[in-house]
Order: structure tokens, then sequence, then C-alpha cells
């Protein structure tokens, strides 16, 4: 059975970039991973100044909408390591936090989708047919849990 998930207050939540778990990276406490992934989107830029200011925004929504305004510019290799970046901060996450990390475990081999109708590159989109890449990388996560942890 395929386990989707979405908003932080609905069946398996925790998953959500937005659930309130924070993680500890580089040497700064993020209050979610969305606030630590937003940010990392500007390290090593000109516009570096506005991490800190992701960094404590009051919620993970704000967050969203800082690392998404328009008119800054990303880092150049964005796109080649957003991924990596996704994965450290999931896996901090899960690490950190036992309550969660016993959900994500509980779920077997089930597969995890973000069931996110607008993204069709880290969710499912509206139809279903989106890349899903936050649920792989959960599931590499649970994967890789079960191997390193006893």
């Amino acid at each position: 059975m395929t386990i989707y998930f979405y908003k932080e207050n609905q069946p398996y939540g925790c998953f959500s970039n937005f659930s309130p778990h924070g993680v500890t990276l580089q040497g700064h406490h993020w209050p979610t991973v969305e606030h630590f992934y937003q940010a990392q989107k500007f390290a090593g830029t000109p516009e570096g100044a506005v991490m800190a200011v992701i960094r404590q925004a009051a919620t993970p929504k704000l967050a969203a909408a800082l690392g998404r305004d328009p008119a800054r510019s990303l880092r150049p290799d964005w796109d080649a390591v957003k991924r990596s970046v996704m994965y450290e901060g999931v896996w901090e996450k899960f690490v950190t936090h036992g309550s969660i990390r016993e959900v994500l475990l509980a779920t077997g081999d089930e597969v995890l989708v973000e069931d996110s109708p607008t993204d069709y590159f880290w969710g499912c989109g509206r139809d279903r047919t989106g890349q899903n890449h936050l649920g792989q990388i959960l599931m590499a996560v649970r994967d890789r849990l079960r191997s390193e942890l006893p």
C-alpha cells in the first residue's frame, strides 16, 4: 500500500518538511527542514545574508516564501545540489527525533509519496505523475536507518 503524506497536521505529517522537528546543521539550529532547505539556496552567494532571515522566519511557510523570492539569485549549482541538501536535512531530522524515526521505520517497505497537488518535482502533483523526490529521499533515509541503527 502506498503511503501518501502532505500537510504536517495530517496522517504521516511528520514526513513533511513543514513538520515542527528542528535540526542542527552547519552550526545552526533550523526550526524545520524547510527552513534549512530554503536557506541553502543562497549559501556562498551575495544573497547569503538572507540565510539568517530564513532561519529566523516565524513559520516554514514564510521560510519557503523567502526562499522562493524571484528577486533573489540562487547559488549557481542549486539544481545540481538541491537533492543532496534535502537528503542532509531529512536525514538529520530522523536521526534527531526518535519518535518520528519510529513512524518512518514502521512504514516497512511501503512506497512513500508526497501528495502535493502543485509540486511535480518533490511530490507527485495533482495527477500523481510527478517525480516524488521527497518520497524517494524518505525511503532512502529509512533504508539507511535500518542498516546503521541497531
